[in-house]
């Protein structure tokens, strides 16, 4: 759609542009929560950095792997700063083991750093959904509507520009709800709105691996998510009332 902006002699992949954005926005309110959290802005920082950046690596040495042949007769092509020619999926269980070992070093609580990182994935979450605009990839469905867009030789769901709606709305979500939440419960909040996002848009795509019972495999991740979600939000919560509860029952005693 716009994979290229051209600035004189100098050729800018957009996508990447819009990924680059969402991390400098990112880990700048991730740093600004912290510090309303009373954790170290800077731990926060090299926190979600360790876990970017063994995350991106992790994503290309997974591609590499998966496309061998290709990278052997040019290793160069390695540091590639094409977005398409990562894993997503390894390279997201890479970057949080990453960040998994450095928190654990760190010392670092685990629910307010969930909380101070999760403005940042709210963000990339916008920013994804950009370079998705930009790039032309995660296309919708072929559908003829007042609002559908020509891509790929046919007129579709504009699917991109739903994702970053819906990415908006989950952002938009956690400013305004984020401060009165028990410690953690924002992290699971996003992670719940984030799932129904994948579950409900992916009918709308275009380029879905569909799975047994016509079930897209994104669909299934969601779902997944959503209700460990929603687990976690009933557990933490119920955690963080018992002391209440307790101290309750003592006075009345």
């Amino acid at each position: 759609m716009f994979p290229i902006l051209q600035l004189g002699p100098l050729a800018i992949q957009t996508p990447g542009l819009a990924l680059l954005i969402g991390v400098w926005a990112g880990l700048a309110l991730a740093e600004k929560e912290a510090a309303r959290l009373k954790l170290n802005p800077d731990t926060i920082y090299n926190l979600a950095l360790t876990g970017l950046v063994g995350g991106i690596i992790g994503a290309r040495l997974a591609y590499a792997a998966r496309y061998f042949g290709i990278y052997a007769a040019d290793p160069l092509s390695l540091f590639s700063l094409n977005p398409a020619t990562l894993a997503p999926t390894e390279g997201a269980l890479i970057g949080l083991t990453a960040a998994l070992v450095y928190g654990s070093r760190h010392k670092l609580p685990l629910r307010l750093t969930l909380d101070a990182l999760t403005p940042a994935l709210a963000v990339m979450g916008m920013a994804i959904a950009a370079a998705h605009l930009a790039s032309g990839d995660a296309f919708g469905a072929p559908a003829h509507l007042p609002w559908g867009i020509y891509l790929w030789e046919d007129y579709r769901h504009p699917s991109q520009v739903y994702e970053l709606m819906a990415a908006v709305i989950v952002l938009g979500m956690w400013w305004r709800t984020h401060r009165r939440l028990n410690p953690g419960i924002p992290f699971w909040s996003v992670a719940a709105a984030s799932a129904s996002t994948w579950v409900f848009l992916e009918a709308f795509r275009g380029d879905s691996l569909i799975t047994v019972g016509g079930l897209r495999l994104a669909q299934l991740w969601g779902i997944a998510l959503l209700g460990t979600s929603l687990a976690m939000i009933g557990v933490w919560n119920q955690k963080a009332a018992a002391p209440a509860a307790a101290l309750e029952n003592a006075q009345h005693d």
